[in-house]
């Protein structure tokens, strides 16, 4: 069976796995969850992530109620006001202030305004790759935080996607959402594409990350 037999899930998937494993290698994550850095580049994380998931879910309400790709705008999964939440707890009230864009960040900012408020498949390529990502890696990384900063509930709050239910039948779910959308073959390949793109992004905010915050 081929990975397009499978589904088109299985397939963005498989041709998304070395960019996806590369940016889960980064030398920032490893020290984070090594416990080689403090809880500052943790808040700075969520401080960069803030601002791309801000763009991000300005680009969901735009396509909210679009006939195609609506239905991926779960509301459970927005992040936007759990990463205030967190970040208000972390640096407290004034923490927009502090925030200053990493220049990696600006560029993920730049290619998102640039493709995901006109282009589908470059919406759907990057929700895939944040949500599901964070949603799948999210459960053991707030783990991990609990166990290093004594963090449970305020905090962690980002990595908390009660509201979606169970993880892995949420999972299915958006992954039946990518086999059943009518793509077709250009689409599907340009939105893996943009999923490669997507991936590459999230790892130089790591790496403009570990530039200042490193053990």
């Amino acid at each position: 069976m081929t990975a397009v037999d499978e589904g088109f899930a299985a397939r963005l998937r498989a041709a998304t796995r070395d960019e996806h494993e590369r940016a889960e290698r980064s030398a920032f994550v490893a020290d984070l969850l090594g416990g080689r850095l403090g809880l500052g580049a943790y808040a700075a994380l969520l401080a960069q992530s803030h601002v791309f998931y801000g763009v991000l879910e300005e680009a969901g309400e735009h396509w909210r109620g679009d006939a195609v790709v609506g239905r991926f705008v779960i509301d459970g999964l927005l992040r936007r006001g759990a990463l205030e939440r967190d970040l208000a707890y972390l640096l407290g009230p004034g923490w927009r202030a502090g925030v200053r864009p990493l220049p990696a960040t600006l560029s993920y900012v730049d290619r998102l305004r640039e493709v995901c408020f006109t282009d589908r498949g470059a919406f759907v390529a990057h929700h895939y790759t944040r949500y599901l990502g964070d949603l799948s890696g999210g459960q053991v990384i707030r783990r991990r935080l609990k166990d290093l900063f004594g963090l449970d509930g305020d905090g962690v709050r980002f990595y908390d996607f009660d509201a979606v239910g169970k993880p892995k039948p949420f999972r299915d779910h958006y992954r039946d959402l990518l086999d059943t959308t009518a793509w077709d073959e250009d689409e599907r390949a340009s939105l893996i594409s943009e999923a490669n793109v997507a991936f590459r992004l999230n790892r130089a905010v790591f790496d403009d990350l570990g530039g200042v915050h490193h053990a």
